[in-house]
């Protein structure tokens, strides 16, 4: 039954500006981590942000249309609002909104395509491909249990190293390079990515546990529904030791000190494991998906000053 709420208040729910912090959190890192190498250069860095923001909501909305559309959306969700589902906006305006958002994320693009040359041109489209396949499509990601593998490729691992590269080949390499320029894919950039992709896809995992009841009856067979609670949260903690353990690895390889204060935020790690290890409803895991999100954004900013410093 649709609830009262004003147009652009729907619109608002639809995009989901709460989960903008993953869209920024792989930006946050990749500058923090040019500016250490040398190589950091604002305007690829703004145009990497902007396309990732919006890639991100592009997702959003096409969760929103595709989870109602497949039935995946009922009156027993526990989660935030969906606008189709509870009748706020309709399908096609939905629909039509993904597309277009989606099409100003080629358009930022077509810069960081200049940029980084046929390397983001083949990550951009498959991209955006992905954020239409996480929940569309013939073979759902997100209906299979591979909604997990998505978010750790690409909002941590692409984005943070795209970030990186965007910024080093823009230095380094020319115009519209047709491979991977020396020096612009580091190990640094990949292993900087490990954190952001870990606490990204916890997001996705307290989701999970969350909507685990309702995900079971309407087939969709996320690994939390496949493989239970306890896996879950094993998947959890165990991605929170990787983000962690991954400053120490930057320190063992001859960073300064700096690179460990990431290590401020573990007592909001730990709450949100707290909550993730003892509770499956709802009102508890609403908080806790928030504060991971609060929990990845502080993460990255800590991180990217460590990494600067």
């Amino acid at each position: 039954m649709a609830i009262e709420v004003s147009r652009r208040r729907a619109w608002l729910m639809a995009a989901r500006p709460q989960t903008l912090p993953a869209a920024a959190a792989p930006v946050i890192v990749g500058v923090g981590l040019a500016v250490e190498a040398g190589v950091f250069a604002p305007l690829p860095a703004l145009a990497a942000f902007v396309g990732a923001a919006l890639i991100q909501v592009g997702t959003n909305f096409a969760n929103d249309y595709y989870d109602a559309v497949q039935g995946a959306d009922t009156d027993d969700r526990e989660g935030f609002t969906r606008v189709v589902a509870s009748g706020l906006i309709e399908p096609a305006e939905v629909k039509r909104a993904m597309w277009l958002t989606f099409a100003a994320a080629i358009l930022v693009g077509t810069y960081l395509v200049a940029v980084g040359g046929v390397p983001i041109l083949v990550i951009g489209l498959a991209s955006v491909a992905a954020g239409i396949a996480y929940t569309g499509g013939p073979y759902p990601l997100g209906y299979h249990g591979l909604g997990d593998v998505f978010v750790f490729v690409f909002f941590g691992v692409i984005a943070v190293v795209g970030t990186y590269y965007v910024q080093a080949a823009a230095l380094v390499g020319g115009t519209f390079p047709l491979w991977v320029p020396p020096g612009t894919v580091t190990l640094a950039a990949v292993v900087a990515s490990l954190p952001v992709a870990a606490l990204s896809t916890n997001i996705l995992v307290v989701n999970n546990v969350r909507d685990r009841e309702e995900d079971a009856e309407t087939g969709k067979r996320t690994l939390a529904v496949r493989f239970g609670y306890r896996f879950s949260r094993a998947q959890f903690f165990a991605l929170l030791a990787l983000a962690y353990a991954t400053p120490v690895w930057f320190l063992a390889a001859g960073y300064g000190v700096a690179v460990l204060l990431p290590l401020l935020t573990l007592p909001l790690a730990v709450g949100v494991a707290r909550t993730v290890g003892s509770e499956t409803a709802g009102d508890a895991l609403n908080p806790a998906l928030e504060a991971t999100g609060k929990l990845l954004a502080a993460y990255a900013v800590a991180f990217a000053v460590g990494l600067a410093l």
